[in-house]
């Protein structure tokens, strides 16, 4: 029995509608209800939010394109000024008029414009007889135009007199959107996110043709046994799940392994699973750069280039600063005059060490220093004279910045402000060299 019903519309539609935004049939049922028939008044402004990769552009899309419903789709990120907003609506609604003119960009600087000429655009018989659907994606960027673009897109319907229902699309809810001035309120319509049946589900429909259904969606329950707890984004599993693959198939392939033994191919793709857990959300490397340490069985630790870290350029003085950093995070203060003093003294070698501090430091993580030991760590490592500027202290305000130092503690500490070095070893040994 299908989920989605409704009068206006064929029910062959609607049955090929469900089989392409699957796990997501209650959302597309509300909207169709909310929506009506073509050509009743919908609701002025529609605002759907939720967490990003739930589907809420997908879903819009699929859902508008699969009834032919005249609607204008704009990216609020790719059109980041209110002229540019508006322009593209104008110019999206005279291709969705039948008559076919020529298509230009009309000039529109401000809201009043936009409404004068949006009556024209939909003066057609075939726009003005049904509802007509403005989509912005990534709404979110609405809140650095203009202060009157958002309550003007809510209340559009009213100011227009015309058939018109605007959709925001946004990761961010309702209540850090609302103007303080007030404004029209409009329906909100939360995404949830996949759980781990509604992924499994929605991956295992890209199984390749020549291996059955039930193989692939074994080894979509594999990645996700192995990803689910880290990543929960769909656009990163299916990349996942393409570029992973062929890995898994291998045993098969070569005739070692038939599509049942799950044991065997489980052995084999656990440990390039177990690599690309290292790129997650990362992009360190390119699918094919991927595929080719796969192919020599490599670490991807052993690409050269690849990884920001080992590229990141500092100026002379913040990599001599970051390196102090992690000299004072992972050296305990007693041992300072002992590592950065010429003339030090004699230091009894017994007991020298507490018991504490014979543990690996690394171990333990990196501990807070004040800045006043920073720049004196700093002064015995640069060989020449450092005098302690603006320039100084500027480049590690902007060491915190690019989150390679982070500071601990409140701004209103009396004792000046305490930072933590927050890279690893391997980093600090590349910008060293």
């Amino acid at each position: 029995m299908p989920n989605l019903e409704h009068p206006a519309y064929p029910a062959a539609t609607l049955l090929h509608l469900e089989g392409l935004v699957p796990c997501r049939e209650s959302q597309v049922s509300m909207l169709l209800s909310i929506f009506g028939e073509r050509q009743q008044f919908s609701f002025p402004s529609i605002f759907i939010y939720g967490h990003t990769s739930s589907g809420k552009t997908y879903v819009m899309q699929t859902l508008l394109n699969t009834l032919q419903l005249p609607h204008v789709f704009v990216n609020c990120v790719e059109y980041f000024t209110s002229r540019l907003l508006l322009e593209e609506i104008l110019i999206q609604l005279q291709n969705c008029s039948s008559e076919k003119g020529q298509t230009s960009r009309v000039p529109c600087d401000n809201f009043n414009d936009f409404i004068r000429l949006f009556k024209q655009a939909v003066a057609s018989r075939e726009l003005q007889d049904q509802t007509l659907y403005i989509v912005l994606d990534r709404a979110e960027q609405l809140r650095e135009m203009e202060t009157n673009i958002l309550p003007a897109f809510l209340r559009l319907q009213e100011l227009t007199d015309r058939n018109v229902t605007v959709v925001l699309l946004s990761e961010i809810v309702w209540e850090l959107f609302r103007p303080n001035t007030g404004c029209f309120e409009p329906f909100t319509l939360y995404f949830p996110d996949y759980s781990i049946g509604h992924l499994q589900k929605i991956l295992s429909q890209n199984h390749p043709p020549e291996y059955s259904a039930d193989f692939y969606a074994a080894y979509i329950n594999i990645l996700l046994g192995v990803f689910y707890m880290v990543c929960r984004d769909l656009k990163e599993l299916q990349h996942l799940a393409a570029l992973n693959f062929s890995k898994y198939c291998e045993p098969v392939v070569r005739g070692e392994a038939n599509e049942r033994d799950t044991r065997k191919l489980w052995k084999n793709i656990e440990p390039h699973l177990k690599k690309a857990m290292q790129t997650v959300y990362l992009r360190e490397i390119s699918s094919s750069q991927w595929e080719r340490v796969q192919h020599d069985d490599g670490e991807p630790g052993q690409l050269k280039g690849l990884s920001a870290h080992t590229h990141v350029e500092l100026p002379y003085y913040s990599k001599f600063l970051l390196i102090a950093a992690y000299l004072a995070s992972y050296n305990p203060v007693r041992t300072d005059k002992r590592f950065f003093l010429k003339h030090h003294g004699k230091i009894r070698k017994t007991n020298f060490m507490k018991k504490h501090e014979k543990t690996s430091n690394h171990l333990l993580g990196p501990k807070p220093f004040p800045l006043d030991r920073l720049l004196a760590i700093l002064y015995s490592i640069v060989d020449n004279r450092v005098a302690p500027t603006a320039n100084i202290f500027s480049q590690i305000t902007s060491l915190v910045t690019l989150q390679l130092l982070s500071m601990v503690g409140h701004n209103d500490q009396l004792d000046g402000p305490r930072y933590k070095c927050t890279v690893s070893l391997d980093f600090i040994r590349a910008v060293a060299r």
